[in-house]
């Protein structure tokens, strides 16, 4: 079933649809999502080779993530809201920031990455497969 994936920041100034369904829903718990997040691990929903329309001017900054991978997320430049974030090296890959949903309820994490770098008060899913650091490719 494809649900439509719409959702914006948290003024309005910045609007998505998403076409296509997330080939993973990931709890990220390494320090860049904790202090990009302002908490204990930031939340993904990752697609590939989805049908992506943005509305509104974002502004994006890159960082290079804690395994190395070049990252660009984008925000509202008026209100600060993470929205979504790219992949220069890997332009197929789009990741949602779920908070930003109209239906948040969609989002189910199977994955929680970064385990090691996790903060004893930061309570993810239990039941979701953890990983240390990143899962192997494959």
């Amino acid at each position: 079933m494809n649900i439509p994936y719409t959702g914006g920041c948290a003024c309005g100034a910045v609007r998505y649809n998403v076409s296509g369904e997330p080939v993973a829903m990931v709890d990220c718990q390494c320090r860049q999502c904790q202090r990009e997040s302002g908490t204990g691990h930031q939340s993904h929903m990752v697609f590939v080779a989805a049908e992506v329309e943005i509305h509104g001017a974002t502004s994006a900054w890159e960082m290079t993530g804690d395994g190395g991978t070049l990252k660009r997320p984008a925000f509202c430049p008026t209100c600060g809201s993470p929205v979504f974030m790219t992949f220069p090296a890997t332009p197929d890959i789009f990741i949602l920031r779920p908070a930003s949903l109209d239906q948040p309820e969609h989002y189910k994490p199977t994955l929680v990455t970064w385990t090691e770098a996790a903060q004893a008060w930061d309570h993810v899913d239990p039941t979701a497969a953890s990983f240390p650091r990143m899962p192997p490719a494959g």
